[in-house]
């Protein structure tokens, strides 16, 4: 599982789609309807939050957008509507260094010209939900 903090607008295909089915994993999970996956490192930032509920939905709010804006169908009645409390998350500058060069080196496999264009990116913007922090990589992170 890969709740990325990168903005989902520097996805590939594949990778949107992983993050939607995976991301609506992650919501069964913060919700307790599933067994499995329920200490995952990917869910302790949503875990730690005042409101997981909220924030993993509104995490999948703004996929769906994003999802949207290059024509694809995701089932938003999967979700509750996007919620005001849900509170914004600080994500480390590290963990998205980190998660940028995995991004990178994943895309550059799967997708050419993704991989082209994500090249000339300097600074990666961050999802949505979450707010950059001076740090390293999280520490619930597992490093390859």
């Amino acid at each position: 599982m890969r709740l990325w903090s990168l903005h989902p607008k520097y996805l590939d295909s594949k990778g949107i789609v992983a993050l939607w089915r995976e991301g609506l994993l992650a919501k069964k999970v913060l919700e307790n309807k599933t067994r499995g996956y329920k200490h995952h490192p990917q869910l302790i930032r949503f875990k730690n939050s005042e409101h997981p509920g909220a924030c993993i939905n509104t995490y999948l709010h703004y996929i769906c957008d994003e999802a949207d804006r290059r024509g694809y169908r995701f089932d938003r009645s999967k979700l509750t509507r996007k919620s005001s409390v849900a509170p914004r998350i600080g994500v480390q500058e590290g963990q998205v260094a980190y998660e940028w060069m995995h991004l990178l080196k994943k895309v550059q496999i799967r997708s050419a010209e993704t991989y082209s264009t994500l090249t000339t990116v300097k600074s990666p913007g961050v999802h949505p939900l979450f707010d950059l922090v001076p740090g390293g990589i999280e520490s619930w992170e597992i490093v390859g």
